[in-house]
């Protein structure tokens, strides 16, 4: 299971690393990749993280699942590449999942993807989701578009996730481990 976590400066720290730590530990080969032409990525507070890959070497063949995490630097910067809008684009037309938390789930509503689709994203966005369902649930899945409302649900969003592409027993083996 190949799953790419696309990382802009200004990325919100909590919801990157908490779920890529979750999915390696159900077994998943999670890479970082630098939207920018700097493997060094920022954070929102100022935490520099080293990021596996540039985004010209992700292959749309291996690509499982997508994740983008929020914050809003990140996010600004995640809607306004081309080569991230590309590859939103790819992983809809080969059916990846693709997973977006708190400020991030705006760029799959501006790009038409969750219209009339259930979906989560932090409060201040929601005019971005306006043609989807907000049902108020903190974690919500829809088809292949996993969306969760912020930092604060970055564990449900990556026991979703793992329940998703792993299955229930691999998640209960996850939970029970970090003692959930």
């Amino acid at each position: 299971m190949t799953i790419y976590m696309l990382l802009a400066d200004g990325f919100e720290e909590s919801e990157a690393i908490v779920p890529a730590d979750l999915l390696k530990r159900a077994g998943a080969t999670v890479k970082l990749v630098s939207i920018s032409d700097n493997l060094l990525v920022k954070g929102s507070h100022d935490i520099t993280v080293q990021a596996d890959m540039l985004i010209d070497e992700v292959s749309k063949d291996e690509m499982e699942c997508l994740i983008l995490p929020g914050g809003l630097g990140g996010t600004k910067r995640l809607g306004e590449s081309v080569k991230v809008k590309a590859l939103i684009d790819a992983a809809v037309a080969k059916g990846v999942y693709i997973a977006a938390i708190c400020a991030a789930p705006s760029i799959l509503g501006d790009m038409n993807l969750l219209d009339g689709r259930r979906a989560a994203c932090y409060p201040t966005f929601k005019d971005h989701l306006s043609h989807s369902i907000i049902t108020g649930k903190k974690v919500e899945h829809d088809d292949i578009f996993i969306t969760a409302e912020g930092m604060g649900v970055a564990f449900e969003f990556g026991y979703k996730l793992i329940e998703i592409l792993f299955g229930n027993e691999t998640l209960e083996s996850i939970k029970n481990s970090i003692r959930a």
